[in-house]
């Protein structure tokens, strides 16, 4: 019996809530690597096969089925209010963070100040606020996409403009990790639209390798911030020398 496509993308999140491997799977079902990961890219198996990376997963049918159902787009944006609660309560800022970078529980303990209790409380308001989805063994499945944006001009944008934009600038970019350029020219509207686009492209890029790194253990990565901006503007110290428009 064919399992459905919604089903095997079901037990793909699942996969991925549990920061399992194929090469990990492939072990635990005794297949090779290779006939694991063109099991899921075809999105074909047998039902018993499905049952059997169910156990591995400790998920049952029924849960797999739920999820199947569910389906939804994930979130490219939040809402006004979801990002307020974040910007509100730090923790949940970082807790959403840790989720995303699919940390585990124990690096979260053993990085952060948190106990059990407190993580888990985190993670049920980030479940209640429709951010996430907690699943058992108090994992987080992420309901936004991994390149999701902050509002524009929204509680978060707005928080790291008045707020985290001088800390982020404070020390100097001087570190083997660290990079700035600062640019500025004079460019047609032609020109501008070019240099948005590629813009686009480096964030995606930059999605691209979070998602590459995302199963390395914690200790194997560092938190990395990147501030993609542009837009007319001509430095204030200049406008002294501006000949004044007579209307």
């Amino acid at each position: 019996m064919a399992v459905s496509v919604d089903l095997i993308d079901a037990l793909k999140r699942c996969l991925r809530a549990q920061d399992l491997t194929y090469r990990e799977l492939a072990v635990r079902i005794r297949m090779s690597e290779a006939a694991v990961k063109r099991m899921f890219s075809r999105r074909a198996m047998s039902l018993q096969r499905l049952e059997q990376i169910c156990e591995v997963l400790d998920v049952g049918l029924a849960e797999l089925s739920a999820e199947a159902s569910r389906g939804r787009k994930a979130m490219a944006l939040l809402s006004e209010a979801q990002e307020q609660a974040l910007v509100d309560e730090p923790t949940l800022l970082l807790a959403l963070f840790l989720t995303l970078n699919r940390w585990r529980e124990d690096d979260v303990m053993g990085h952060f100040g948190f106990t059990p209790a407190q993580w888990t409380g985190l993670l049920v308001k980030l479940d209640r606020l429709g951010i996430i989805e907690l699943m058992p063994g108090n994992r987080g499945r992420a309901l936004t996409a991994r390149n999701f944006r902050w509002r524009a001009d929204g509680p978060m944008e707005r928080y790291f403009r008045h707020t985290l934009l001088s800390d982020y600038f404070a020390d100097p970019f001087d570190g083997e990790q660290d990079a700035l350029l600062l640019l500025s020219g004079s460019l047609s509207i032609d020109g501008v639209k070019q240099l948005r686009q590629r813009l686009e492209e480096v964030a995606r890029e930059f999605d691209a390798l979070l998602a590459r790194d995302a199963t390395l253990p914690a200790e194997d990565r560092v938190g990395v911030s990147l501030v993609l901006a542009q837009k007319p503007w001509l430095l204030q110290l200049f406008n002294p020398y501006r000949r004044s428009r007579e209307a």
